[in-house]
């Protein structure tokens, strides 16, 4: 089985945090309904707009029959070998108020809030994901009959970890390569931008 990557931190950060990254190899292990149910209510306390709670999920289990159907709406890098995981899942954001109808303009944000909800909760649990912004948008549409007032945003991969060796050499040292990240005093500033 593979090894999660591990970063050095040299600040103070929650472990589940530093664990997190983005896998492509499942084992074909399932998960279980109560740790998917978990992983779900997760998402469902995240923090939105007005309690606007916008995102909605659509998803399938690998060994569901409608599973290929979520492959075949990914780029094709991505269906190689997203088709592997256990579960994969369509995070969509309604993008108006329920309560008015107006737009909101928050619910892209509030959905990318609930989606790490869901990510650190399966982390918690030993799951992986990985989301993806790889998918066609249009074939998504169409193939799931979503209405307009909804927009997907990502596809998510759920599974458990394997080996990178059963990926392709591209995938592979993706899969290896040592994570970063751009340092502190690139991404905040105190009072003003540079």
């Amino acid at each position: 089985m593979a090894k999660a990557k591990d970063i050095q931190m040299n600040r103070s950060m929650h472990p589940l945090i530093a664990k997190r990254w983005s896998p492509r190899s499942f084992t074909d292990e399932n998960i279980n309904e109560k740790d998917l149910e978990s992983i779900f209510l997760a998402a469902s306390w995240a923090p939105s707009s007005m309690n606007e709670q916008p995102w909605r999920y659509l998803y399938a289990l690998h060994r569901d029959k409608e599973f290929s159907k979520f492959v075949d709406c990914l780029n094709p890098t991505n269906q190689e070998w997203a088709k592997n995981a256990a579960v994969l899942i369509i995070s969509l954001a309604e993008k108006y108020f329920d309560r008015n109808g107006s737009p909101n303009r928050h619910y892209m944000h509030d959905t990318g809030s609930a989606n790490v909800s869901l990510i650190l909760q399966a982390l918690h649990l030993g799951i992986h994901g990985h989301m993806m912004g790889g998918f066609n948008m249009e074939k998504t549409m169409e193939t799931f009959n979503i209405p307009e007032n909804l927009e997907p945003v990502c596809f998510i991969a759920l599974g458990y970890l394997d080996s990178p060796e059963k990926l392709n050499e591209s995938l592979r040292i993706r899969e290896m390569s040592q994570r970063s990240r751009k340092s502190l005093p690139e991404l905040v500033f105190k009072n003003k931008l540079p």
